[in-house]
């Protein structure tokens, strides 16, 4: 896949991020809760923060081992952020956020839905895993949504500011689609 691609929706566009989104991107992320509720999104959350999170959507889209696609509305509007990212072996970690004005209103839903499509059908993969902090139960029940079925708990699998966190790790696999 040379060029990136752009999948819609019934009320979405999933593209790549772009140099604009960097301003929406950290006023959504400066909120303590992404931090709280993610592995991987720092608090507080600044401009750097976006600028190598987009160079790394860049990079692993290059490299072939990920697909980082900004969530817009059908006016272009960034809302928020999902991708897929290879773990080898036909597999790869689903990953999202969402800017909470879009909160509750099935976004992640669908997007997640495009997304694991995309990736049986386009990418080949077998598998298709996402896990969540046991504190954030609303990114499970998106999950459940989609297919996925709890496959375990993941005592201590996490490590954030000093504490570790144990992960419910949700899949879905090719077969079951």
């Amino acid at each position: 896949m040379k060029k990136f691609p752009t999948i819609e929706t019934e009320r979405l566009i999933l593209s790549q991020l772009q140099e604009k989104d960097i301003p929406f991107i950290v006023e959504y992320l400066q909120h303590r809760i992404y931090s709280d509720l993610t592995s991987n999104i720092p608090y507080p959350y600044t401009e750097d923060d976006a600028r190598f999170w987009l160079q790394m959507s860049k990079e692993v889209f290059e490299d072939r081992t990920g697909f980082i696609f900004a969530i817009r509305n059908k006016e272009g509007h960034l809302m928020g952020a999902i991708g897929l990212h290879d773990r080898e072996d036909d597999k790869a970690e689903l990953g999202y956020w969402m800017g909470i004005p879009y909160w509750n209103k099935g976004f992640v839903t669908e997007a997640a839905k495009a997304i694991v499509d995309f990736g049986f059908k386009d990418l080949g993969c077998n598998k298709i895993y996402a896990t969540h902090f046991l504190h954030n139960p609303a990114s499970g029940r998106i999950m459940e949504k989609i297919g996925m079925k709890q496959e375990a708990i993941l005592k201590q699998h996490a490590k954030k500011d000093g504490t570790y966190h144990d992960l419910a790790m949700y899949s879905i696999f090719k077969r079951s689609k």
